[in-house]
């Protein structure tokens, strides 16, 4: 048997893999305890809530342990794998029965390969009891998803009595993360009211359930002729019938999208436009750019000319192509385009964008879509891919409809509805024929973009679609 040193075992945590997020789900190892690994070598798929990312080790050695199962939900900076490294790595294929001790944390935020790690805090983390499985401090899907939904939580397994309970902090705020204070909001729960148990006086999950969980005090009943009715007994948690219904946890990309849908709906005043517009010419020039050889191997289709109308019609009114900043109270009027293209995938809608779209030629612009729908169709758009997005573009009209109301996506002023494009009756010079005709939906922000800016763009989309001349003439 051989003890591990702290030196010769190194723990990888799991990176800021994007902007703003807290959270990943493991989705698959790719390595066991035992194996080889070497520097740059992918060990593991996580899952954000924007995109799903191989995360490759930064270190060569022999895999140790895996901390957590496939399917767990890890918080940012916490260790996921530890490898032995250098001396210990020959060791590491023995095994041990002490545990691990994490490597000293270094000063300030850490380079990782796909990012940046957390900043140092004062308060410390929970640290993982050696008794327990990493799984086993984490809530069920299934009894969060119940307690969001108003059904009662879930009766909590009970813990194990500490010798005595941590006090309740004193301050003007207590401490918990941000995903315990959310918890605690869904739930109503007063987190002044919350005996903390983690450390440092930390309340933790299973505090605010605990707290849910906890009888109310008995309150004094006034005297009453009739005899007290017996007190009810605990109703049982509702049941469901799986053959009948079939309840899905909500994360990942599915619960990103929801809570930045609401939270544009509920926020900037939309306004949507509709233009119904002939594209006959639109759809024949959709043809002869299939035969010209410059764009052989290359994604030719009617967005790739809608896009390129709508990134005219910016260059003609730039002051659609902007964000509002609630806390500047301010208006950020960008002079360039990061043109989002809205995809449906297996793991719900993404809104990847193709970077500086307002500088690049048409066949540069049919790469980039092709590049960015084959990726997102392989589930591997990068959350870089995702941010920093100024107008979006969703083609509706590709599940035979003739258009919609598009929700803005966070942070833009702006969104363009595609409807689909049908053989249709119309007047052309005077005479009833048929022509291939669509319907436009743009969706604004009200807060920047008034009526008649909204409409110009419209407007200016609709006709370079009608006469595609216009990408040059306008140019």
């Amino acid at each position: 048997m051989t003890t591990m040193t702290d030196s010769s075992v190194r723990e990888f945590k799991m990176p800021d893999v994007g902007e703003g997020l807290t959270e990943a789900e493991i989705l698959k190892w790719y390595v066991q305890p035992g194996d080889t690994v070497t520097d740059g070598q992918v060990v593991c798929e996580v899952e954000t809530a924007k995109a799903a990312v191989e995360l490759p080790i930064p270190y060569d050695g022999v895999v140790r342990e895996l901390h957590f199962p496939e399917g767990t939900t890890v918080d940012v900076g916490t260790s996921i794998i530890a490898v032995a490294v250098g001396d210990g790595a020959a060791a590491a294929a023995e095994p041990v029965q002490e545990a691990v001790a994490e490597e000293p944390k270094p000063e300030g935020r850490q380079p990782v390969l796909v990012g940046y790690g957390v900043s140092t805090s004062s308060t410390k983390r929970r640290p993982r009891k050696g008794a327990e499985a990493p799984a086993a401090a984490q809530t069920p899907a299934s009894a969060i998803q119940a307690e969001l939904n108003g059904h009662g939580p879930a009766a909590p397994a009970a813990p194990a009595a500490p010798a005595a309970p941590a006090a309740p902090v004193t301050g003007d705020r207590p401490l918990a993360k941000p995903p315990v204070r959310k918890l605690a909001k869904d739930l109503g729960v007063d987190l002044a009211t919350v005996v903390p148990s983690g450390p440092d006086g930390i309340i933790t999950r299973e505090d605010v359930h605990a707290a849910v969980a906890a009888p109310e005090p008995a309150q004094t009943a006034a005297p009453r002729s009739e005899p007290a009715a017996p007190a009810p007994s605990p109703s049982a948690p509702t049941s469901y019938d799986t053959t009948r219904e079939t309840r899905i946890p909500v994360k990942g990309v599915r619960k990103a999208t929801a809570a930045a849908m609401v939270g544009s709906a509920f926020t900037a005043p939309h306004v949507t436009e509709f233009v119904t517009v002939d594209v006959t010419r639109t759809m024949k020039l959709v043809e002869e750019l299939k035969q010209d050889k410059e764009y052989t191997g290359l994604r030719v289709n009617p967005l790739l000319l809608i896009a390129k109308a709508l990134l005219v019609a910016i260059r003609r009114n730039p002051d659609i192509n902007a964000s509002w900043d609630e806390a500047a109270q301010e208006i950020v009027v960008k002079h360039y385009v990061n043109l989002g293209i809205a995809a449906a995938t297996p793991r719900g809608l993404i809104v990847p964008n193709i970077k500086d779209a307002h500088a690049q030629t048409l066949p540069q612009l049919a790469a980039s879509l092709g590049e960015l729908v084959s990726t997102a169709r392989e589930g591997k758009t990068s959350p870089a891919a995702m941010q920093g997005g100024t107008v979006t573009i969703t083609n509706v009209g590709v599940f035979g409809v003739d258009t919609g109301t598009p929700i803005l996506n966070p942070g833009e002023s702006a969104i363009l509805a595609v409807g689909a494009i049908k053989l249709q009756p119309w007047v052309h010079k005077g005479k009833v024929k048929p022509r291939q005709v669509t319907t436009l939906a743009l969706s604004f922000d009200h807060r920047l973009v008034d009526g008649e800016l909204g409409s110009k763009v419209l407007a200016d989309v609709a006709a370079v679609l009608e006469q595609p001349k216009r990408l040059i003439s306008w140019a």
